[in-house]
């Protein structure tokens, strides 16, 4: 793939110039719009500020873009984010987004439901759609790009990249009004060293948990799921890279846990021959000081790579892209009544379109294997997979077509 390049106030920069910053900088406070040059006639650009300019695609333009440009973007429909955009996920200004959610910031002690007579009704309002925790979750790992994948990712993926690029992510979204990157919590890549300083900024960062005026406010916390151990008191959850800060659950919560994410749960020892990672998302309060409490929580598969998973049925297919250095985009299902209408994953280097894939698994329900096959049959020519046939040769890739 060639470097991309930009058409910034007539001149054209790469985007590994030395002088793009000040290039960048020449145009930040004005109405000029760079153009990103991956296709004939460019698709326009703005320059954002972070700790140095950087470009990004307008809103609604990721599509225009070519498959293999980083500022590609599938079309919205071809994922559950199609359903959400525009009621649950709105985007007021270029890279920043107001995100609904089905879920509160804040518990209010003795809080009860309001009791007296029937009040005539004044107005009748439209239901807006209000995203999930998984749906959140989704969204997170899609701004900060790990639904997405390109041979120079390869050793890249680790616990610092996900803190890093999750709470940048975050950094740009509002949830009821407050900044998600001040209650979002992903934890550091643990070292023994630095073990103390990363607990002193642990406790700074969640102090945000302490009760005010008998309301308990909530954060999130988003990491690989360990393990989880029966207490005097219930059960403690342990999270990866925070093995002095365990989360803790009544048992009957974690039992409900355990009956709704249950083949999740069952994945990490699923013999695969490859490693998979749960991923939990979990809102948290304070029992007592430096004491968290698990008020809701969502699980999500991921590959190796943190690259997010429907099932394992999709393991294979996005290992076997990742050895053949294919670039790929995986759909996310957000809060979807099921992922099978939604290509598995979209392949980026086989041409000026992304072609999608998809895996057919004899363990889909009734209703989803149906959906499946009515959209292998509306994708004439399409690409499918029969879980446990031969994997079909994947289409062939394409070089500079940039």
């Amino acid at each position: 793939m060639s470097i991309q390049r930009f058409e910034v106030a007539g001149r054209v920069v790469f985007a590994d110039d030395a002088a793009l910053q000040h290039v960048l900088a020449g145009v930040h406070e004005s109405p000029d719009r760079p153009r990103c040059l991956c296709c004939e006639g460019g698709v326009e650009m703005y320059v954002a500020r972070h700790r140095q300019f950087v470009l990004k695609r307008m809103p609604g333009s990721g599509a225009r873009h070519h498959p293999e440009c980083p500022s590609y973007e599938p079309d919205e429909r071809l994922s559950g984010l199609g359903e959400l955009v525009g009621d649950a996920v709105l985007e007021p200004n270029p890279g920043c987004f107001e995100l609904r959610v089905n879920f509160p910031w804040t518990r209010v002690a003795g809080k009860g439901v309001p009791r007296g007579e029937a009040e005539e009704t004044a107005e009748v309002m439209v239901a807006r759609r209000r995203m999930s925790l998984r749906a959140l979750m989704h969204f997170l790992f899609h701004t900060a790009g790990f639904d997405r994948w390109s041979p120079a990712m390869e050793g890249k993926r680790n616990q610092a990249v996900l803190h890093k690029y999750l709470m940048e992510a975050a950094e740009g979204m509002t949830v009821r009004g407050i900044g998600l990157a001040e209650r979002l919590y992903v934890p550091e890549a643990f070292s023994e060293a630095g073990r103390e300083e990363a607990a002193r900024r642990r406790r700074a960062k969640l102090a945000v948990l302490h009760p005010r005026d008998g309301q308990s406010p909530l954060a999130l916390v988003i990491g690989e799921f360990k393990g989880c151990e029966a207490s005097a008191l219930g059960r403690r959850i342990w999270i990866k890279h925070a093995p002095d800060a365990p989360l803790l659950v009544a048992s009957r919560t974690w039992e409900r846990i355990e009956r709704s994410f249950g083949a999740l749960l069952e994945a990490r020892h699923a013999d695969t021959g490859q490693r998979v990672r749960v991923v939990m998302a979990a809102l948290i309060r304070a029992r007592r000081e430096h004491t968290y409490e698990v008020d809701t929580a969502s699980l999500m598969l991921a590959s190796e790579h943190w690259i997010p998973l429907e099932g394992v049925h999709e393991l294979a297919l996005v290992n076997a892209l990742v050895q053949q250095r294919r670039r790929f985009v995986k759909p996310l299902r957000y809060d979807a009544r099921t992922a099978a209408a939604f290509p598995n994953v979209l392949l980026l280097d086989a041409g000026p379109r992304p072609v999608p894939l998809h895996v057919l698994s004899p363990f889909l329900a009734g209703k989803e294997r149906a959906t499946k096959e009515r959209v292998l049959r509306e994708e004439a020519g399409a690409w499918c997979w029969g879980y446990g046939d031969e994997m079909p040769t994947f289409p062939n890739l394409v070089a500079g077509t940039r």
